[in-house]
């Protein structure tokens, strides 16, 4: 069975410059990355259940724990990861959005590897506004197509 995911990408204009709000992702394994490290906010759904663009809304909500934006959601495309998993990402108009207390959402995981403890971790540990050629090499590679759609789409 294909893994799907869906996630909101916000973006603003500051100044001229186009920033998009991307998340750096959570746990050990992330904690001292910061190239590639980073996630536009998604999660995990089944078709047979939600649709994507309902999927990125709730999963946007259980990672920061905060509402996203209201406006138009502009379906930006669906990209295939290395790993199969395909992730359709929606743009929308985040100006005014407030990056500043979030409530993360949490995995568990045996750490250290093999130790037989579990602990519990952030599916995110900080999320902020970046200018979109920083997300380029921030971004996880097989989101970074989404950034080219959104330019492509006029943002």
């Amino acid at each position: 069975m294909m893994i799907r995911s869906a996630g909101l990408l916000l973006h603003r204009r500051t100044g001229g410059a186009l920033e998009v709000f991307i998340a750096h992702m959570g746990g050990p394994f992330w904690a001292r990355k910061d190239a590639a490290a980073w996630s536009i906010p998604k999660g995990e759904f089944d078709p047979d259940l939600e649709t994507a663009a309902d999927a990125a809304e709730r999963e946007f909500r259980e990672e920061l724990g905060v509402d996203p934006p209201d406006g138009p959601r502009i379906e930006l495309g669906t990209w295939a990861y290395s790993s199969g998993k395909r992730v359709t990402v929606f743009a929308v108009d985040g100006t005014g959005f407030t990056a500043s207390v979030f409530t993360y959402g949490t995995f568990e995981l045996e750490w250290p590897p093999h130790s037989g403890t579990r602990h519990a971790f952030g599916e995110v540990d900080r999320a902020e506004w970046t200018p979109i050629q920083s997300a380029r090499t921030r971004l996880v590679k097989g989101q970074r197509p989404a950034l080219d759609a959104l330019v492509d789409a006029g943002d």
